[in-house]
């Protein structure tokens, strides 16, 4: 096959990842990871086996991260079950009836405040915490996503252009 063609096809899958870092409906990390090793596997190049190792190894460890890091801090904030139960709730709603950049994250909040609601009608202010929690849950998440999918299209680009 054409390195060019090889090349083009991992910086897509590479950029694709990066949008899914922060929209649920991709499997980011997995997209970007899948470009990298398309890239390592598929071309002559120089890059070293330890990016492969290390992007797997983060790709792994951020996995973990997407499911604990939500509940760790909706926790901290006094949500319930139920507030987490709205966060996934909301979410699938979110993306399917909030036709608008983000919906998905607006659906999640509202799900989370919801659903500490069903818990205790009367204690809005503990909803609003496990909704703040949800929220800084969601940011540091993604934000390591991003970080790591970043990462990967840059030692990628990298060893394309330079």
């Amino acid at each position: 096959m054409d390195p060019t063609l090889i090349n083009i096809v991992s910086l897509v899958l590479l950029f694709i990842g990066l949008l899914g870092t922060f929209l649920p409906v991709l499997p980011g990390l997995l997209l970007s990871l899948c470009g990298l090793l398309i890239f390592k596997f598929g071309t002559e190049n120089d890059m070293p086996m330890i990016y492969v190792w290390i992007f797997v190894l983060l790709t792994i460890i951020s996995t973990v991260l997407n499911y604990v890091i939500p509940a760790k801090t909706n926790k901290k904030y006094g949500g319930t079950r139920y507030g987490s139960i709205g966060s996934f709730v909301g979410t699938i709603v979110g993306l399917i009836f909030i036709p608008i950049p983000f919906g998905f994250l607006i659906g999640m909040l509202l799900g989370v405040f919801l659903g500490e609601l069903l818990h205790d009608v009367s204690d809005t202010k503990k909803a609003l915490n496990s909704m703040k929690g949800a929220f800084i849950g969601f940011i540091y998440g993604t934000g390591f996503n991003l970080m790591v999918g970043l990462a990967m299209f840059l030692v990628v680009g990298y060893y394309i252009f330079f």
